[in-house]
Order: structure tokens, then C-alpha cells, then sequence
């Protein structure tokens, strides 16, 4: 496994805990006894702790994959340096 699977896989493992920890935090606050105007603000906060953390987790991603794209630009370009040398 490549740096890039794992860093992927470490990303999806974190999303994922983020996702049922979510989910648990909700259905908490549902269950919880609370008034209704109270548990809607509680959920919107929640859901808004979400879009901040999926958007982060969004910049993550956009920046692991300009880099990986980055690298194997370099990569290609060795090769053709390599390849016109041998020529």
C-alpha cells in the first residue's frame, strides 16, 4: 500500500468517525427530553459543526490531490528528461 492509499484510507476512517459521531450527537438530542425550540437549535448547531468539518475536510482532500497530481507531474517530467537523454 502507497503512501496515497493510506492517507486516502486515513481520510475516510476520519470522515467516517466524524459521520457516526454525527448521527450519535443526534439521536441523542432527539431522545434527550427538551423542548422543541431547544433541540432544533441544538441540531442546527450540530449540522452546522458538520458543514465546517466536512468543508475542511473537503480543503484536505483538494490539497492532497493537487499534490499527488503535482508529484506525478514530476514524475513524468523525470521520465521524459530521462527518456531524451537515452535518446
Amino acid at each position: 500500500m502507497n503512501d496515497n492509499d493510506e492517507r486516502s484510507g486515513i481520510l475516510y476512517l476520519l470522515a467516517g468517525i466524524g459521520l457516526g459521531t454525527l448521527i450519535g450527537a443526534t439521536l441523542g438530542l432527539l431522545f434527550a427530553p427538551k423542548p422543541g425550540s431547544e433541540l432544533r437549535h441544538d441540531i442546527a448547531d450540530k449540522y452546522g459543526e458538520l458543514a465546517d468539518k466536512v468543508k475542511e475536510l473537503s480543503h484536505q482532500v483538494k490539497a492532497r490531490g493537487e499534490d499527488a497530481v503535482r508529484s506525478v507531474r514530476g514524475r513524468l517530467g523525470r521520465g521524459e528528461e530521462t527518456s531524451e537523454e537515452a535518446s
